[in-house]
């Protein structure tokens, strides 16, 4: 089976041509080297999936015969992901907290005078 669609197939990705693309950027290794969307998977691969920050490691059980319901997923592949890539992700969103929303527009009168007491009581 060819890994893009084995990635689809186990609800990696939520369609095949995202797979397909994410091999294309280099996101998805098997046994440690970047493949193109046709390479095909066989049971007992390595997968490594780097998808939102987080490299996921995956060891193919078999192959499926066509998409799978969410709880059947398990049958077919082994999450080997190490706890740190977790706990990394974990960090890196408190640390989004200290920034502005999306969408909030530039700083009003009051953010902006809070900025500027911020920079004069930094520089003393």
């Amino acid at each position: 089976m060819r890994v893009d669609k084995y990635l689809w197939c186990i609800r990696y990705y939520k369609t095949r041509s995202i797979a397909t693309a994410a091999c294309r950027k280099g996101a998805v290794r098997v046994r440690n080297e970047v493949v193109k969307p046709s390479r095909e998977v066989y049971p007992g691969d390595s997968i490594q999936v780097r998808k939102d920050q987080i490299d996921y490691t995956l060891d193919v059980l078999d192959l499926p015969e066509s998409r799978l319901g969410a709880k059947l997923v398990d049958m077919y592949r082994k999450d080997t992901t190490p706890k740190e890539a977790f706990a990394n992700q974990e960090l890196l969103k408190y640390s989004k907290e200290y920034y502005r929303k999306k969408g909030a527009g530039r700083p009003t009168k009051k953010d902006r005078r809070d900025i500027d007491d911020f920079k004069d009581t930094d520089d003393s």
